[in-house]
């Protein structure tokens, strides 16, 4: 049997356990956070008051800090593209409406589409920010689409997610520090909740693995090798300003979240190693001879890749994006 057709075995073996999976790891549209709850109610007399104590809270944050948020925004933006390519993993049957590995795909969006909501409107209230220029570039990266490396391997797609979900979870929480930190409680509370939302989401796609790991453990620890050892793409890699090709705009970006300690490369492989500990990569059993070399790769790569990260030095200076004008951010 093909490795396709073994995948796409497993899936559907799993299946049955996805419904629980959804109960557990996913809230009710009813109960769950939207984004007016952590903005003002434009039906409200006191609107106009409450986007004024905004706008003055957002001079209190710096260049570095609405540059990461803005990428932040863009990142969960793209959706339309993330949705379109776990639909199309193995096992995930959009066509057929009992398949419940698609209604995982759908709900996980429904939540995930809140956070470009709340921050997209934040940013538009907060007049710190050039929002044509944000929103092409938003555009650009759903156009442009992206490549991650996984094709429809639902092994490969579960590591990613596994590991892009606890690096936003990371992001997200930081920046909520940082925000109330310069004392603006009501975006470090907003920031903190989207991180919740991430971890729970980081638990989700882990269990995943989990599972998969005891029906086919060999070819599990073969995905997680291949995407590790061509390394984690993160979504916003194509990012790019208005004006022409897909440019340095990621690594300026990525640059500027280290920088201001809210995504650093020490903390890609702290992901990693967290990884490793969580899925207990040392003591799976019943491995082939590629398998084992597999493992042994993965239990000494965090130590290679700590020394790697240790060189990395960051540009002291901020580079000038289009998305904030230096004028008007302190």
């Amino acid at each position: 049997m093909s490795l396709k057709n073994v995948r796409l075995e497993v899936m559907q073996f799993l299946e049955k356990d996805v419904e629980a999976l959804i109960k557990k790891y996913l809230i009710p549209i009813e109960q769950i956070w939207q984004p007016t709850d952590f903005l003002p109610n434009s039906e409200s007399d006191s609107f106009f008051e409450e986007v004024k104590e905004i706008r003055e809270l957002s001079k209190e944050l710096p260049y570095d800090f609405w540059v990461v948020l803005v990428g932040d925004m863009i990142t969960e933006e793209a959706l339309p593209t993330y949705e379109s390519w776990l639909m199309e993993v193995e096992g995930v049957d959009q066509v057929d409406s009992k398949n419940a590995w698609s209604k995982w795909v759908k709900h996980w969006t429904g939540e995930e589409n809140r956070h470009g909501d709340v921050l997209n409107k934040y940013l538009y209230l907060s007049g710190r920010v050039n929002m044509r220029e944000i929103e092409k570039t938003t555009q650009y990266l759903i156009s442009d689409g992206f490549d991650i490396g996984t094709d429809r391997d639902p092994y490969k797609n579960f590591v990613y997610t596994s590991f892009q979900e606890l690096a936003t979870y990371i992001s997200h929480n930081r920046v909520a520090k940082l925000a109330k930190k310069n004392g603006n409680k009501q975006l470090g509370k907003m920031c903190q909740i989207i991180s919740g939302d991430e971890m729970r989401h980081h638990n989700a796609y882990s269990e995943f693995v989990e599972r998969i790991f005891k029906v086919d453990p060999s070819q599990m620890m073969m995905a997680f090798h291949d995407m590790m050892k061509q390394k984690i793409t993160m979504p916003a890699h194509f990012l790019r300003e208005s004006g022409g090709k897909i440019s340095t705009a990621f690594e300026e970006f990525s640059n500027t979240a280290q920088r201001i300690g809210v995504y650093t490369s020490k903390d890609y492989v702290d992901i990693l190693q967290k990884l490793i500990n969580r899925w207990e990569i040392d003591k799976i059993t019943n491995l082939n001879d590629e398998a084992e070399k597999a493992r042994d790769y993965l239990m000494a790569l965090p130590n290679r890749m700590y020394r790697l990260a240790d060189r990395i030095k960051i540009p002291e200076n901020s580079y000038q994006f289009k998305w904030v004008e230096p004028a008007i951010a302190k």
